[in-house]
C-alpha cells in the first residue's frame, strides 16, 4: 500500500518541489526513519535514568582533581622562590594556609562543614587524634584545613601504604607531613611536639564499613601504644554525615574479598552529595600510666562512639 503510494506520488509530481518531497518520503519510509520520534524518546528515557546514577560515580573524582590540582600549586608555589619572604621562615608555610583556604571553602560551600570542640586542640604541645574513616576522609581534608587557619597549627598524619604509591603524590604528603605510620616515627613526631592524626580502621573501615558507622578497628592497639609511649592525650574525633556524603560498594561481597584476599582497595566510591558535616572533637583522655594499650583502645572506642551529635547516625562496634 505503502510502495504504491509512493510511486503515484511521484509519478504524479506536478514540479520539482513536489518530486523532492516524495522522494523524501520515499527514502524516510526505506530507511525506518519514521521511527525516530520513538528512538529519541527510548534514548531520552534512559538518559532520564542512567545520567544521575553516572553523576554519583563521577562526583568523587572531582576530589581527585582537587588533590592534583593542589599539587599542581604545591609545584608552582616551590619555583617561585621568591615567595619565600613573605611566610615566616618555613617556604611552605604560606602554600598550606592558601591550599587551606581553598579547602575550607569548598567544605563551607559543598557541606556547610562545622567544627565542635576545636578548643580542645592544645594550642601548643603534642596530642594524637583518632578519628572515624568515611569512604573518602574529606572531613579530615576539612579539619586539617580549620586547624591551620584558626590554630596556626599543622597536623601530622598517618596515610595507608598505597597513598604513597599515588603518582604526583610524593610532594603533598612531604608538605602536610603524611606518613606510613611506623610506631616508632609516630612516637618520634609527638615527643617532637606535633599533633598525630591516625584512623585505626584504615582503608579497611573506608571501604567496608557503611551507613550503620560500624568501627571497624579489629583487634589494633598499636595507636594506643603510641599514645602511652609518648606520653600524650588522645582526642577522639567523629564527623556526622560524612558515610551520606560518600559511600563505597566495598560491602558487597566480591569486593569485600578481594580487598581481605588481596588488599586491593579497589571498591567503587559514589556519591559528593552535598549534605551537612559536623566534626565533633571529644574530651581529651589524659596519659594515664596506669592503662594497657588495650584498656586505652578501649577507652579511645568508647570516646569516639561518644563523639557525635545527638541527632546523628547510630555507630556500632566490629560486625
Amino acid at each position: 500500500m505503502s510502495n504504491t503510494w509512493n510511486q503515484s506520488c511521484l509519478m504524479g509530481a506536478e514540479d520539482t518541489l513536489s518530486f523532492l518531497v516524495c522522494v523524501f518520503h520515499a527514502l524516510e519510509e526505506w530507511a525506518g526513519l519514521g521511527q525516530v520520534e520513538d528512538y529519541l524518546s527510548v534514548l531520552e528515557y534512559l538518559l532520564w535514568v542512567f545520567t544521575p546514577l553516572a553523576i554519583v560515580f563521577i562526583l568523587p573524582f572531582l576530589i581527585v582533581i582537587l588533590l592534583y590540582l593542589s599539587i599542581l600549586f604545591l609545584h608552582v608555589y616551590k619555583r617561585k622562590n621568591q615567595l619565600r619572604e613573605a611566610y615566616c621562615n618555613n617556604l611552605w608555610d604560606g602554600a598550606r594556609k592558601t591550599l587551606a583556604t581553598l579547602w575550607d571553602g569548598h567544605g563551607a560551600i559543598w557541606h556547610g562543614y562545622e567544627i565542635h570542640g576545636l578548643e580542645k586542640i592544645p594550642d601548643e604541645g603534642p596530642a594524637l587524634i583518632v578519628y572515624y574513616h568515611g569512604a573518602i576522609p574529606i572531613d579530615y581534608y576539612y579539619f586539617l584545613a580549620t586547624l591551620i587557619i584558626q590554630k596556626g597549627r599543622t597536623c601530622h598524619s598517618v596515610a595507608d601504604h598505597f597513598l604513597f604509591k599515588i603518582p604526583g603524590f610524593k610532594l603533598l604528603l612531604e608538605v602536610f607531613s603524611v606518613i606510613h605510620g611506623p610506631q616508632e616515627e609516630c612516637v618520634r613526631a609527638l615527643r617532637n611536639g606535633h599533633l598525630l592524626g591516625i584512623s585505626p580502621g584504615g582503608v579497611r573501615e573506608a571501604l567496608l564499613s557503611d551507613e550503620t558507622y560500624p568501627l571497624l578497628w579489629g583487634k589494633r592497639k598499636g595507636f594506643a601504644q603510641v599514645a602511652i609511649d609518648s606520653q600524650v592525650p588522645v582526642i577522639p574525633m567523629f564527623t556526622q554525615n560524612v558515610r551520606e556524603g560518600f559511600r563505597s560498594l566495598g560491602t558487597l561481597s566480591f569486593f569485600r574479598w578481594l580487598y581481605e584476599r588481596f588488599r586491593l582497595p579497589v571498591a567503587p566510591i559514589y556519591g559528593g552529595f552535598p549534605v551537612k558535616f559536623r566534626t565533633f572533637l571529644g574530651d581529651p583522655i589524659p596519659y594515664d600510666p596506669n592503662i594497657n594499650a588495650a584498656e586505652l583502645s578501649e577507652k579511645v572506642r568508647s570516646s569516639v562512639l561518644e563523639s557525635r551529635s545527638v541527632d546523628g547516625p547510630w555507630i556500632t562496634a566490629d560486625s
